[in-house]
């Protein structure tokens, strides 16, 4: 992990876990070893973040030199709340553990009666969904290189059972209520396809870059998806309009 995303992640882990926190918490949270939380504790410290407590004991920040102070209406620190908490039923467990990092961030820059506000905020989204299948694959893999313009070799199986392997280059990762897709350009086919990622049973990062390819891919998609929705509601309204000139039939 590069130097200044643990200490992103370590300043994450300060602001959203109740303070003191141990060490052994910390290190565990960030995935690093003691010797290197005590060295990061040392850097943040001496970059003017105010860190209070020992090794033994626990530690609190109190002073974030990362973010200015800011203020938001109690209306909009819900929407916040509810926006943070929708991520949490999209089955993308790395988005929505940043989206908490995001929110904690938020909160450590309010004023206190805003920050206490935003800690008991009353409005969260729930949404009667189906129970989702286990994602077996590494999502911040297929994420990093969706944002590195990398193809993926997958092992695939849809849903009549049948297995097929193939190089896509992944263009983007889309959400439903029940479902995780990952769009992508399949190099098999030749063409758009949409994955289901709890069917993709094995992922490796390919070889092949498409880089700077990806949004005019995702332009072209776009269109495409627009184009297929505007038919189908055309076709949906005339189907119906020619119902209503029909009448009812006689029983």
């Amino acid at each position: 992990m590069a130097r200044q995303d643990r200490l992103m992640r370590l300043l994450g882990a300060l602001r959203r876990l109740p303070a003191p926190v141990t060490a052994e918490r910390l290190a565990a949270e960030t995935e690093i070893s003691l010797r290197q939380l005590y060295r990061d504790i040392a850097t943040l410290r001496a970059g003017g973040a105010l860190i209070d407590g020992v090794a033994g004991y626990g530690y609190t920040l109190t002073e974030d030199p990362a973010l200015p102070p800011q203020s938001f209406s109690r209306l909009e620190t819900e929407a916040l709340m509810l926006a943070v908490g929708s991520l949490e039923q999209l089955g993308d467990e790395g988005l929505a553990s940043a989206g908490r990092d995001a929110m904690a961030r938020i909160i450590a820059t309010l004023p206190d009666r805003q920050s206490r506000q935003a800690m008991h905020a009353i409005m969260r989204s729930w949404r009667p969904v189906e129970e989702r299948a286990a994602i077996t694959i590494d999502v911040e893999l297929l994420r990093e290189c969706c944002w590195d313009e990398t193809s993926v070799t997958i092992a695939y199986r849809d849903r009549q059972g049948n297995r097929s392997e193939r190089e896509i280059l992944p263009l983007g990762m889309s959400y439903s209520p029940t479902t995780l897709m990952i769009v992508g350009w399949c190099l098999l086919r030749e063409d758009y396809r949409t994955f289901e990622v709890a069917r993709i049973e094995r992922l490796a990062r390919g070889e092949r870059s498409f880089r700077p390819r990806r949004v005019e891919l995702l332009r072209r998609y776009t269109t495409m998806r627009i184009a297929q929705w505007r038919a189908q509601e055309a076709a949906e309204r005339e189907s119906a309009s020619r119902s209503a000139s029909l009448g009812p039939t006689a029983g």
